[in-house]
């Protein structure tokens, strides 16, 4: 995996609003410049594998998705290991240089299948400790009467008269510059390279057929609203044995009635009457694994921020736990009776210099909740 951490867009030249003609070309232009075998900069085979990884993340709606929204961390938590290339990044890596054909042979090769996007909803305190969920969902799969063929039992695919069984066309134009190849695939068998001249009746000769599926999804600790689990191969079942899609589970975290989350760290507020800031008080503090007891002493001033250290929600796929910060909310009294009125003037008339001490303002306690 490319150890950097530039911008895919920056790598590949292209805007973050470029479509995917663009993105090809960019990594088409690319590859040929930077492959290992034409490139002699002593730095060509780590910059090449930085820019099939851009190619990978960018030329999926689901992982470039994923990568808009949160960047980096975001593809690590959505599942994304850009260990090994599939099977689509090296067609068009091989394309770069022999034309649309993968090897040069001129075979058929199999379509990879769709990928399936499915979602689900959890608590926040499920969030902080991770949960199991039942995900649901259709899926095609290879047909079980023909074994994917989509040929009648008993028969098998012919291959395709128009090419040969190769799966693609080829036509030689003559120019000054040589001869040019181009390379399109065969419209009388779809690119498949055969032909099924007696369908099975099970799967109408596709090979494949749609089933219900359930997946066990483990929700990792720490996760964020939004992000996505991929699970590998679970997706649609590929064409002429291609491999199968992913599934990508996407979690919904739903808000908490008190707690908002901000990173790794939560904040809640808690409500005092006038007097209880003044006299002192202890209230209940809600906490992802329940009611809490805090203790405030005489003269809390509104907005003074408690830390509740190692009370947030845990580091996702790391060590730790942000905190809870708690700011306190002195309520003041809307409506007084008279004899409640002559009272505060009362104390009001007895104050000293020594009654309120200067603190910091309300604002720079707001700002420090946040820091």
């Amino acid at each position: 995996m490319a150890t950097s951490r530039r911008d895919y867009y920056e790598l590949l030249g292209v805007s973050r609003t470029a479509d995917e003609a663009e993105i090809k070309k960019a990594f088409r232009r690319l590859a040929r410049t930077l492959h290992p075998d034409v490139s002699q900069e002593p730095d060509a085979q780590e910059r090449f594998r930085e820019v099939v990884e851009a190619y990978e993340v960018l030329s999926k709606s689901e992982t470039r998705e994923l990568y808009d929204r949160y960047g980096h961390d975001g593809l690590r938590g959505g599942g994304f290991t850009p260990t090994t290339f599939d099977l689509g990044s090296l067609a068009d890596l091989f394309g770069a240089f022999f034309g649309d054909d993968l090897f040069g042979t001129g075979q058929a090769r199999g379509a990879r299948g769709g990928d399936i996007a499915a979602q689900i909803e959890i608590e926040l305190a499920e969030a902080a400790t991770g949960a199991t969920r039942s995900v649901p969902f259709p899926v095609t799969v290879p047909c079980a009467t023909c074994a994917g063929s989509g040929a009648r039992p008993g028969t098998e695919p012919v291959p395709c008269a128009t090419c040969d069984g190769r799966g693609r066309l080829q036509q030689v134009t003559r120019t000054l510059l040589g001869e040019m190849v181009r390379s399109q695939p065969c419209p009388a068998c779809n690119g498949s390279g055969r032909v099924v001249e007696h369908p099975c009746l099970d799967c109408d000769g596709s090979g494949r057929t749609v089933e219900e599926r359930t997946l066990e999804v483990q929700v990792p600790p720490g996760i964020h609203d939004g992000q996505q689990i991929r699970i590998s191969g679970e997706g649609h079942a590929g064409q002429l044995g291609g491999p199968a899609g992913d599934v990508y589970v996407q979690v919904r975290v739903k808000p908490h009635e008190r707690l908002v989350r901000e990173g790794n760290d939560l904040f809640c507020t808690v409500d005092l009457t006038m007097t209880e800031a003044a006299l002192g008080t202890t209230v209940q503090v809600p906490t992802l694994e329940g009611e809490t007891e805090l203790e405030l002493a005489p003269g809390t001033q509104p907005g003074r921020l408690h830390v509740l250290r190692g009370k947030g929600m845990p580091v996702l796929q790391g060590f730790g736990r942000g905190d809870q910060r708690v700011l306190v909310n002195v309520q003041v009294p809307r409506r007084l009776t008279e004899e409640q009125r002559r009272l505060l003037e009362e104390f009001e008339q007895s104050v000293s210099e020594d009654t309120y001490e200067a603190d910091e303002g309300f604002f720079q306690k707001l700002k420090s909740a946040f820091r």
